[in-house]
């Protein structure tokens, strides 16, 4: 299965803001439009920038959307957040390939990078298996509702 990931632009914006997650899961990630606000508004600092992407599927059209964060010239400070597949298009496998996709992503545009980051809601188990399964390891307690976990890049110095 592949996935493809292509930067929300003004062209293609409404659409994500069209995605939604379960019912059930609203309390687990932010929304689209929460997560776009954050490219703008910078609540974790202006040092940290952010790229939002839509999730793309051939055939289905936009099933996705995954946000970047980063902090220029560290080996560490590499996130995803705001991943979230539309309720429609869960459980087909689209969530391991669009985090794989993020991932490699990640790994070919930072050559310096050696670890990437996410945060799962401490009842999100679906997230948090998917997240192991892939290599992601617990790092321990983020804040009171999430945890924090890494992605280990084994490069040689």
């Amino acid at each position: 299965m592949e996935v493809q990931l292509k930067a929300v632009t003004r062209e293609n914006w409404q659409e994500a803001l069209k995605l939604k997650v379960k019912d059930v899961q609203n309390h687990f990630v932010p929304t689209v439009a929460v997560s776009l606000a954050k490219v703008y508004i910078k609540p974790d600092g202006d040092n940290v920038n952010y790229l939002p992407f839509a999730i793309y599927e051939e055939g289905q059209g936009m099933i996705g959307f995954v946000m970047h964060a980063y902090v220029e010239n560290t080996d560490d400070m590499y996130w995803i957040n705001g991943f979230i597949i539309d309720e429609k298009h869960q459980g087909k496998g689209y969530g391991r390939a669009a985090l794989r996709e993020m991932v490699n992503w990640i790994i070919n545009q930072y050559q310096q990078c050696k670890e990437i980051r996410l945060t799962v809601h401490k009842e999100n188990d679906a997230a948090r298996r998917l997240y192991k399964r892939f290599g992601f390891v617990e790092a321990g307690e983020f804040d009171e509702e999430e945890d924090l976990l890494r992605f280990i890049l084994n490069k040689e110095e």
